[in-house]
């Protein structure tokens, strides 16, 4: 039985486990680097290499239990794999475990989001991104990753943060005075306070790597200079985790590179400090 991060097999069980782990290993419309499709087997492959024991909370989050809940491999159309997502989605949440997913592009959330916010009213969708991703459609398609939450800002709070990318006709999606641009951060030492005040209630986080500098994730599939870097977002993800009830979270574009280790690495790191952080506050 392969599991998470190579857990006992009794930390490991859907009836243990607090936490489902879907993986949706799709690259279906990705315009430039291609390869995101191996990044959830890049993230389990680093996850198992990694130390259990998380020194800021002192805790072992893999002890409350992750469940590997399969992939989702649905890739004849980004539409079908989108309601695919969707469906599987659907299926877990009855279960009210936290619901967790790793792409893939981040075109995989678009089904994972709109599963979740039929289920929680009064959604926020915090987004760690490069790129806006508000385009309606791009190449014919509304599943397309370049409009990967146009239809949450349309549904819910979107609250985005680390954009410095975006085209000219996503200007008017814009999610007034709920943007936070890189370049505004990087001169701004009360960032994280001034997105938490637009953070409230129940919550699904979405993070695409390329939020962060490529200094420190260049293993991505459009990596951008001057984004976030590791400790000022993990007091985000934090403090985000303190005060609102987050309900989902994935983590999409880890590329298979010939330098992906330091990014698969860092993405195994992310999602095991989203789950300490979600305990932490849980117990």
């Amino acid at each position: 039985m392969k599991t998470y991060a190579g857990i006992p097999e009794e930390n490991a069980l859907l009836e243990n486990s607090k936490v489902v782990l879907v993986t949706v290993p799709y690259d279906g419309t990705s315009t430039w680097g291609k390869g995101a499709d191996k990044g959830p087997e890049l993230f389990l492959d680093a996850s198992e290499n990694m130390e259990l024991y998380d020194i800021e909370t002192g805790t072992e989050p893999y002890l409350e239990g992750v469940y590997l809940a399969g992939e989702v491999s649905e890739n004849s159309t980004p539409e079908a794999m989108t309601e695919a997502v969707y469906q599987k989605t659907k299926e877990l949440l009855v279960t009210d475990k936290l619901f967790t997913l790793f792409g893939g592009e981040h075109s995989v959330s678009i089904g994972s989001i709109r599963a979740v916010g039929e289920k929680f009213e009064n959604l926020t969708v915090l987004q760690l991104d490069a790129h806006t991703d508000l385009r309606p459609e791009f190449h014919g398609s509304t599943s397309n990753h370049a409009c990967a939450v146009f239809e949450a800002n349309q549904k819910h709070n979107l609250v985005q943060v680390g954009i410095r990318s975006m085209d000219v006709e996503e200007v008017e999606y814009l999610p007034e005075g709920r943007v936070f641009f890189a370049h505004e951060i990087a001169n701004n030492d009360n960032w994280v306070n001034d997105v938490l005040e637009k953070v409230s209630g129940n919550v699904y986080i979405t993070i695409d790597l390329d939020a962060f500098d490529p200094s420190i994730a260049p293993s991505t599939g459009t990596p951008e200079p001057g984004g976030l870097q590791w400790y000022p977002t993990l007091e985000l993800l934090r403090k985000v985790f303190e005060k609102c009830n987050v309900v989902a979270f994935d983590i999409v574009e880890l590329m298979d590179s010939a330098y992906s280790k330091p990014s698969a690495f860092l993405a195994a790191k992310l999602y095991y400090k989203m789950l300490a952080y979600y305990h932490i506050n849980k117990d």
